[in-house]
């Protein structure tokens, strides 16, 4: 397993060359995004079984970013991208053309780009004043689509004063994607620019040849760069502080319906040299807005922290929380949880092995600490903690930190709302077993609903959603969940209701002891809600096709026509075994 405590890394080279590129700089700027043109294959093996070619995801981001290397040892670039050509070429022949040797391949591809780009439509509408306003200074930071600079304010708000500059090169944007992914990362940037955590973001130029986007300085370094200069870790309560500014800035987005996707310790710059200096998330390049029922399948991010469910293509703002947990995995003991030498290798132990928590410093760490990280790192992304319930963990219990509104309350209860009956008294039942964890964040979210008289309405999860609202959330349409809540107009909800409402079955079934609160809730069951039904109602109460019948018939007692133990685990949250998130063998 790979030690942070190693001197930096080198990164893949963007045109494909291999070997070791140059190690990757300190830089006190924002980094640079590294978006990627569309339409070149993959360079790295598919994580997919042999024989399944997965078709090109339609999504915004087709291109993928060539992943990064934090920490040694360097991607086998060259062997993959000489891997690629060959079979492109072997396809070409396959197909009845003839194989175009590689030089004359590359110059036909290099003038379709050229043709194409020379054909877009490239102004975006900013203003053209910027070398008006701002004195550009030295390059701090690189990235294939530009770079970023120092400048300084030469008039208005910020005369005088020192800014990061982030010039993305108008002649690499060779496609209409390219130029949305810029659109996007400054409706991005306007709208989550007030947030403490956030990076702030002072204003967008453009001339012929490039756009400028003015935002704040951080000139305290990279995460990363502090991990290393504590020796490759952070002792366990030092760790909590970085956890709790991630956390935050983190579920700021995600409630804005932003899915950042490339979370990592070099993209969270320290705002001074100070040691309790605030953590800022930077580098939305990858970014894009999300619905919340939405999937996204562009696999885009960086190796080391890739999400499983994001290399099966069908994510949504669970892929983030996976980050967090591989980067709260380094900061208590200075390793990777998933390792290998190539990223194929990486991407198989993401999909198929399990974190270490028994080397050193593991035995050290608290047990809250451990259970933190694994939640986060669990597989089945429905069992994972969102920001907000990872704010209000045990283990950060302690910081008294403000837990955020959280979009799942309003998916759970948007589902329990047109629930049939029967599985809404299944679901009060459960929650009547809650522990005092889970009491704990969902008192805290019925509070930000701000109930009148005990009880809360439609009216209140609109009220509350609204409070938090920027022009992130409309371009997601965030509250359009709002429009799917609708029968709750026409009632009220107490905080015994709204409890069996926003409780997730697949999140309690992660606990440690949830066959213990699987069965006192069955016996909650047995008193007030269980009955008589047949496995063709209960079929279709699931949602099942006829031909499981036969299977849900044995989750029926045969004594008085009820469910038994099993069939009201299974019926709870369908027929998905406890285990799913099992590595396939």
């Amino acid at each position: 397993m790979g030690q942070c405590y190693s001197s930096r890394s080198s990164v893949v080279n963007d045109a494909g060359g291999g070997g070791t590129g140059p190690a990757v700089e300190t830089v006190p700027a924002p980094s640079t995004s590294g978006r990627q043109t569309p339409a070149a294959p993959s360079p790295w093996p598919s994580p997919y079984p042999a024989g399944v070619n997965p078709t090109p995801s339609p999504a915004r981001t087709p291109g993928r970013r060539l992943m990064r290397w934090p920490f040694p040892p360097p991607s086998p670039a060259k062997p993959i991208m000489a891997l690629m050509r060959r079979r492109r070429n072997s396809s070409a022949a396959e197909g009845g053309g003839a194989t175009p040797r590689r030089g004359q391949e590359e110059e036909r591809r290099e003038r379709e780009e050229e043709g194409e780009s020379s054909r877009l439509d490239k102004n975006f509408g900013y203003p053209k004043n910027f070398g008006a306003k701002y004195e550009l200074g030295k390059e701090v930071g690189r990235g294939h689509f530009g770079h970023t600079c120092w400048a300084k304010g030469k008039k208005g708000e910020l005369k005088g004063q020192s800014v990061a500059v982030k010039v993305i090169s108008k002649a690499k944007m060779t496609s209409a994607i390219a130029i949305e992914d810029v659109r996007r990362e400054v409706k991005i940037l306007k709208a989550l620019s007030g947030h403490k955590h956030m990076l702030k973001f002072y204003d967008v130029f453009e001339d012929a040849n490039n756009v400028y986007l003015v935002m704040e300085l951080c000139e305290g370094g990279e995460l990363l760069d502090r991990i290393l200069q504590r020796g490759g870790r952070y002792m366990e309560e030092d760790a909590k502080g970085i956890v709790v500014q991630i956390l935050s800035a983190v579920a700021f987005c995600h409630l804005q319906g932003v899915v950042h996707r490339d979370l990592k310790p070099e993209n969270f710059l320290f705002a001074t040299k100070d040691e309790d200096a605030p953590l800022k998330v930077i580098d939305f390049g990858l970014s894009d807005f999300v619905r919340p029922d939405q999937r996204l399948n562009d696999v885009v991010g960086s190796a080391y922290y890739v999400a499983p469910e994001v290399l099966h293509r069908s994510y949504n703002v669970e892929a983030d929380m996976w980050s967090i947990g591989v980067i709260t995995y380094i900061l208590l003991c200075g390793s990777r949880p998933f390792w290998a030498r190539t990223e194929s290798g990486i991407f198989r132990s993401v999909l198929r092995a399990d974190p270490n928590f028994d080397d050193t410093p593991w035995p050290t760490i608290s047990k809250e600490g451990k259970d933190f990280v694994k939640h986060l790192l669990n597989k089945d992304h429905r069992k994972r903690m969102t920001a907000a319930q990872s704010l209000a963990h045990p283990w950060l219990r302690e910081k008294n930190c403000p837990i955020p509104l959280d979009i799942l309350i309003y998916k759970l209860v948007k589902s329990y709302i047109r629930a049939t009956p029967f599985k809404r008294a299944a679901l009060k039942a459960l929650s009547k077993a809650l522990t005092e964890n889970e009491l704990f964040y969902l008192n805290a979210q019925f509070r930000l609903l701000e109930p009148k008289g005990g009880s809360i309405s439609l009216e209140n999860f609109k009220v509350a959603l609204m409070k938090n609202a920027t022009d992130g959330m409309k371009e997601a349409r965030v509250a359009d969940i709002l429009n799917m809540m609708e029968p709750l107009s026409a009632k009220k909800m107490d905080f015994e209701e709204f409890c069996a409402a926003a409780i997730s079955v697949y999140q309690l079934e992660a606990l440690e002891d949830w066959d213990r609160i699987a069965a006192t809730a069955y016996e909650y069951f047995e008193q007030e809600g269980n009955r008589v039904i047949s496995p063709e109602e209960l079929a279709r109460e699931m949602n099942l096709v006829p031909a499981a019948y036969a299977l849900v018939k044995d989750w029926i007692r045969s004594s008085d026509g009820k469910l038994n133990f099993i069939g009201y685990t299974k019926f709870l949250h369908g027929v998905t075994i406890r285990n799913s998130n099992t590595r396939r063998q």
